[in-house]
């Protein structure tokens, strides 16, 4: 543009040939653009230049002095994009977006404010000493918003050493990934992903509404409010974490996958830590649940997990058989993958192979084969379980089993001498017999491949630095399903509230389960057809411990309270 602005100046007699040569000669040799180096040797005034560019190309010339910059505009455009093509964002009236330059030849920049916003361009011509500091100004306001940040840090605690283990991958350099890269935004970022270990949290929810921002974690099953960072670093937030967990940061309309692997030095020593992410498109913006897979949180030792001592006796004898399926159930979270992993690592001997098909593979585990399904290229839990059939296995695990064919597929394993462990979405052991033939699977391959169930929960135990006995009313301990004989003698416990379980009265969590295993006298009314309520009859007699039984023997023993239970199981 500068030797076209100079000889329309030259031709419309606002500046001499000499004034223009010697302003090409300065601006050779110090830079710039030709109308800031008229003003400094003093030839033309900012008023003129802009004035005379207003009437040579038909666009509208403004004084930035008097005009009133809405600040939600400002966000549409990053501070390093403004100042790149000396532009500033000044107002919008529907799919029109008006901004103010330099340059209104410039179609290189409309076109990266076009392609970056999605509105149309209406330019206005300013001149470039304000429009530079109007820039200054309109992008002051995240520095404040950095301090106001270090105050949310400071009320968090110090910020652990984290070290990205696998290096995200060179994107293009695009003004989102540089507002990520931020120093007070990885700062924040590192310190959400650190604090949540600190307390012991199993997942993260990020997520943005029309007037807050805020972020909560999962500890001890129940969601509490950490923090709520301001609205306007939502992108710069999401942008980070999609960067740590190489996902697409210019896709925002579709859901993504990714894993953030990092490694972590906390209290002096180094940790390794996994994060599952998952980015939902929602109305105000992304929401990114992380889920934390901490390997030492990870018990592998059955006496550990709570199953009562004659449970945890039927459930080592069926996974210890040779052949058979062994299914657990619960809801999401409820512990299901943990009590797999302990039966597989139990089983985990040189002489046994083992195949496990996931979605996702949660921990890794030495000497077990783990598949990750794909199901975008036809990799299922029934396309796997093929495959594992061919590869000469000992033990099989399947994820889920979600439908008929993955259902068929492994009871027929589980009948040609493969031991096969998977996991169902069903309230109670008995009503999994009838899920299965819900499906589409005969009775009599249910009764014949099936050895056990194991139904479990996940309930909070009270906190053992603020335990205390409370008087309970009678009738409401019989209510909840003690004994009469229990009524009398049972002592009933609760946690007061104390700094080291954040005033809940709770710390940590344990498993109620309900193991029903599969006999004669059981497998015969299957064959019959009997309902779930028939079967669970039927297995009370047999010696089964319900899952509400399993929570009262819990509050017998002060692990857990009254409350816990009954939010948990049902009489």
């Amino acid at each position: 543009m500068s030797q076209r602005l100079g000889d329309l100046l030259v031709r419309e007699k606002v500046i001499t040939t000499e004034q223009l040569d010697k302003a090409l000669k300065a601006q050779k040799d110090s830079g710039g653009r030709l109308g800031s180096v008229l003003v400094k040797l003093g030839f033309l005034s900012d008023e003129e230049v802009t004035n005379f560019l207003s009437r040579q190309y038909g666009v509208p010339a403004i004084n930035l002095q008097f005009f009133e910059i809405d600040p939600n505009v400002v966000k549409l455009i990053p501070q390093e994009t403004a100042r790149k093509h000396q532009i500033l964002p000044l107002s919008r009236v529907g799919a029109s977006l008006t901004i103010a330059m330099v340059d209104p030849t410039n179609v290189f920049a409309m076109d990266d404010i076009k392609f970056m916003t999605g509105f149309n361009i209406e330019p206005v011509v300013a001149s470039e000493s304000s429009i530079m500091d109007r820039i200054e100004q309109a992008y002051a306001a995240p520095e404040a918003e950095a301090e106001n940040l270090d105050d949310i840090m400071a009320s968090m605690g110090d910020e652990a050493d984290v070290e990205l283990q696998a290096e995200a991958e060179d994107l293009a350099t695009s003004e989102l990934e540089k507002s990520a890269e931020e120093a007070p935004i990885v700062k924040l970022v590192n310190l959400i992903l650190t604090d949540a270990v600190k307390r012991g949290a199993s997942d993260i929810h990020i997520e943005p509404y029309e007037k807050e921002y805020r972020v909560r974690f999962r500890i001890d099953g129940q969601l509490q409010n950490i923090m709520q960072p301001p609205l306007k670093l939502k992108d710069a937030i999401t942008s980070r974490i999609k960067i740590m967990s190489k996902l697409d940061i210019s896709e925002k309309r579709l859901p993504q996958d990714g894993r953030i692997m990092l490694k972590m030095q906390l209290n002096g020593r180094k940790k390794q830590l996994d994060y599952r992410v998952n980015c939902l498109p929602t109305l105000w913006g992304e929401k990114i649940v992380l889920r934390l897979l901490d390997k030492e949180n990870l018990r592998l030792d059955m006496t550990k997990l709570g199953f009562e001592p004659e449970s945890l006796e039927k459930f080592q004898r069926a996974v210890k058989k040779p052949y058979g399926m062994v299914l657990v159930t619960g809801p999401t979270g409820s512990g299901k993958t943990n009590t797999l992993y302990s039966a597989i690592s139990l089983l985990n001997k040189p002489d046994t192979n083992i195949m496990t098909a996931e979605d996702p593979v949660e921990f890794q585990l030495a000497g077990v084969n783990q598949v990750q399904m794909k199901e975008a290229i036809g990799l299922n839990f029934a396309a796997a379980l093929r495959a594992f059939l061919r590869q000469d296995p000992n033990t099989i695990l399947v994820g889920e089993i979600r439908d008929f064919e993955t259902a068929e597929i492994a009871i027929k394993a589980a009948l040609t001498g493969h031991l096969v462990l998977s996991t169902l979405h069903t309230n109670g052991a008995p009503e999994t017999i009838s899920r299965l033939m819900n499906m589409g699977i005969e009775p009599f391959l249910v009764a014949t491949a099936v050895h056990l169930i194991v139904a479990q929960r996940l309930i909070r135990r009270i906190c053992s630095q603020c335990i205390e006995q409370v008087d309970m009313n009678q009738q409401a301990l019989l209510d909840a399903g003690f004994s009469p004989e229990e009524a009398k003698t049972v002592k009933v416990s609760k946690g007061r509230g104390c700094s080291t379980c954040n005033n809940s009265g709770y710390k940590g969590r344990c498993g109620l389960y309900e193991v029903m295993e599969i006999d004669d006298e059981i497998r015969e009314l299957i064959l019959v057809g009997a309902s779930a309520v028939e079967l669970k009859k039927k297995a009370i007699e047999r010696g089964m411990i319900t899952l509400r039984r399993s929570g009262l023997r819990k509050v017998m023993d002060g692990a857990t309270t009254l409350e816990e239970v009954a939010r948990e199981t049902v009489h």
